[in-house]
């Protein structure tokens, strides 16, 4: 049995399923609720970006999750970039 801890809140992830109980990003591992809230803080940045860019959308996720693991929660507050 796989013992799996999420980066950002740092609760274990029971039995996990790749891409359905944890998720990875680079070189961290996300929780499902963690992921909904990097989903939904990102959200509000995305709708306003023109034109769009994959390596900023990308730059945007890394440093939510980043500032997140710091943190220990991903904040879903909108984010102004």
């Amino acid at each position: 049995m796989k013992h799996l801890f999420c980066d950002v809140c740092k609760k274990e992830v029971i039995e996990p399923i790749p891409s359905r109980t944890f998720f990875q990003l680079r070189e961290y591992d996300l929780c499902e609720s963690c992921r909904d809230d990097l989903e939904a803080a990102v959200k509000y940045t995305v709708r306003d970006k023109k034109p769009f860019d994959f390596a900023w959308f990308d730059k945007l996720r890394i440093e939510l999750v980043q500032d997140g693991v710091k943190k220990n929660k991903i904040n879903v507050a909108k984010v102004s970039r």
